[in-house]
């Protein structure tokens, strides 16, 4: 099976970007040195699809990058809901503030600048779904802290699960990201706390439902 041919046909027969995250895309593989961290077309209409589903009063987001998976998250954030999002790099303030402009989210959206780790336990209340795209080797790390912060029935929705497809396969790579998300990924498994789906879809997507 030809994968990319397969995610070339969902995301041909799935609704398309709005015009806004089709040019965050184009200008993101563009400008940036690492555009792949992009959640892009099948992912952000996944994220926005649970967001529409959930009907969340408050996101919290670890890696803003370009604000696009930020945009796709608001689309079912109540009238009076508000997103944080956490971006280590400053340099991509710029750019992210002027995107959540153009989406018109100014007002709803709250871009902690620094390293999550210390960022996280200065934030108050609890969040409805959180979405982490961020540091990967310290992924059992987040989940620890993480965890306190999700309402009961609340979501955490963790990117790259799989690593680039070798977390399936320990005995060929040992690499820092690989070993620390096949860890994540038993400690989310044995939590009874928490319910949880790994989804094979692009790089792996951890659903974790807090019971």
């Amino acid at each position: 099976m030809d994968i990319q041919h397969l995610y070339d046909y969902c995301s041909s027969v799935s609704k398309p970007e709005s015009k806004l995250l089709s040019t965050i895309n184009r200008e993101t593989h563009l400008r940036m040195i690492n555009p792949r961290m992009l959640a892009g077309h099948l992912q952000g209409k996944f994220l926005e699809m649970l967001s529409l589903m959930l009907r969340p009063q408050r996101i919290l987001e670890i890696g803003t990058f370009t604000a696009y998976s930020t945009i796709c998250l608001s689309a079912g954030l109540r009238d009076d809901g508000e997103i944080h999002t956490i971006e280590q790099n400053i340099e991509l303030e710029g750019i992210i503030l002027s995107n959540i402009h153009k989406a018109s989210l100014t007002s709803k959206v709250f871009l902690h600048k620094g390293d999550a780790i210390d960022i996280i336990p200065t934030l108050t209340g609890m969040f409805d779904l959180i979405y982490l795209d961020a540091d990967h080797r310290r992924a059992p790390a987040y989940f620890r802290m993480l965890k306190p912060l999700i309402t009961s029935g609340g979501f955490l929705i963790v990117d790259n699960a799989l690593w680039n497809g070798k977390v399936p396969y320990p005995n060929k790579h040992d690499d820092p990201e690989s070993k620390a998300m096949a860890a994540f990924n038993h400690l989310v498994l044995y939590d009874n706390e928490v319910d949880n789906l790994l989804l094979p879809f692009r790089d792996g997507i951890m659903l974790i439902r807090k019971k």
